[in-house]
Formats: C-alpha cells, sequence, structure tokens
C-alpha cells in the first residue's frame, strides 16, 4: 500500500518498537492528524478470548465524559406515548412501520443510532438483515432495545459509545476528536478502558489485553502500553 506524505511524515515520528504510555501516545497521535478535517481518534483492542465461545463475548456500552465530538443522529421506533417522549427527548427521526418501508423501499440510511421500543421489534426485525451488517439494528445489550426512550437518546447525544470485539477478538472504539486536549482524550480513553477491563469474561483465560493502538482517521497506529490499564 502506498503513503501520502504527510502519513509518512508522521510515521517517522513514531517508533514502531515501543509501547507509549497513554499520556505521550495521545500527545504523539494529535501530532499525526495532519488532514483538513477534524479527524476521529480511534482505539483498537485485541483481547484475549475467544469469541467462537458464547460465555467469551466482550459487548457493552460506555457514555465518554467528553463525547466523541460528532453529533449523532438517532431514529427511534415507537409509537403512542414513547413516540412523543422520543421526540421530547431530541431524536432526530420517530415512526412506526413507515420507517421501515423507507429504509427498505429507498435504501435511507440517513441516521446513525437506531433506538427501539421491545414491542416494536417484530417490525423492525423485517430489515435486520439490512440494519444488521450495517451495526444499526437494536439491540438490548447496547441498550438500543429499551422503554426508556428518553435515557437512551440522552446517552447517545451525550457520547456513548459502543464496544464489540469481532471473530478475530479485535474492537474499534472512538475516543473523540484531534481537536480535543489531551485531558478530554486521556478521561474519554480511562473510562472506555475500564469498561472492557469491567467486561472481562470469567472464561477468559491468560492476558486479557493483548494489544491497544490508537490512530488518527488518516494517521498511523500507536502502540499503547496495556499495563496501564
Amino acid at each position: 500500500m502506498k503513503h501520502g506524505k504527510k502519513y509518512l511524515d508522521s510515521k517517522k515520528l513514531i517508533d514502531p518498537a515501543k509501547m507509549y504510555d497513554p499520556e505521550e501516545a495521545i500527545s504523539l497521535v494529535k501530532q499525526t492528524g495532519k488532514a483538513k478535517f477534524d479527524e476521529t481518534i480511534e482505539l483498537s483492542l485485541r483481547l484475549g478470548v475467544d469469541p467462537r465461545n458464547a460465555d467469551q463475548q466482550v459487548r457493552g456500552t460506555v457514555v465518554l465524559p467528553h463525547g466523541t465530538g460528532r453529533v449523532q443522529r438517532v431514529l427511534v421506533f415507537a409509537k403512542g406515548d414513547k413516540a412523543e417522549e422520543a421526540k421530547a427527548a431530541g431524536a432526530d427521526y420517530v415512526g412506526e412501520a413507515e420507517l421501515v418501508d423507507k429504509i427498505r423501499n429507498e435504501n435511507w440510511f440517513e441516521f446513525d443510532v437506531a433506538v427501539a421500543t421491545p414491542d416494536m421489534m417484530g417490525v423492525v426485525g423485517r430489515i435486520g438483515r439490512v440494519l444488521g451488517p450495517k451495526g444499526l439494528m437494536p439491540n438490548p445489550k447496547a441498550g438500543t432495545v429499551t422503554m426508556d426512550v428518553a435515557k437512551a437518546i440522552s446517552d447517545i447525544k451525550a457520547g456513548k459509545v459502543e464496544y464489540r470485539v469481532d471473530k478475530t477478538a479485535i474492537a474499534h472504539c472512538p475516543i473523540g476528536k484531534v481537536s480535543f486536549s489531551d485531558d478530554q482524550l486521556l478521561e474519554n480513553l480511562n473510562a472506555l478502558m475500564a469498561a472492557v477491563v469491567r467486561a472481562k469474561p470469567s472464561a477468559a483465560k491468560g492476558v486479557y489485553l493483548r494489544s491497544l493502538y490508537l490512530s488518527a482517521t488518516m494517521g498511523p497506529s500507536i502502540r499503547l502500553n496495556s499495563l496501564r490499564f
């Protein structure tokens, strides 16, 4: 793969053999964010679990203290009083079967997170094969299937993120933007890592935090010292 001059210049700042402490890594990753837009800083984790086993799945959510720096568009599948509650809480789109039809027939995806009340899941299930691959299917474990739609919307708007290992035991999660202060990014990182550590399955054996990397959207990765967590 060929990289541009900015990427190669950023890579020269990083010692690939070194595991950086969080404070140093955050300062360094901000220096690598040289794009003309406000790049997202993402944490990539490889965990010592076997996701093929149901008792070693790692998945959860956490509200980052300083948010993600991104305005989340929230769609809510609800009816009656819950629909009114969702509108009052600031949902961007609220509806029932008409939204399902719009997504299915028009390939409409002008939203970032979908929330549903439990009684709407039978309707939402009709487009599960469409929403699932995009990571948009409401799920109780992610707090997006709930009767408390107001809290769900508030948490999402405040900066709730989901972490979930894939079949290779790797997860990716944003912790903020290059424009954030070092302290804001560090607090977000610590909040995310505390949640991941708490989510360690009892069935997991050996080293849990195998490797951790920080990177900006267009920049190279920086390895973190996992012993700091």
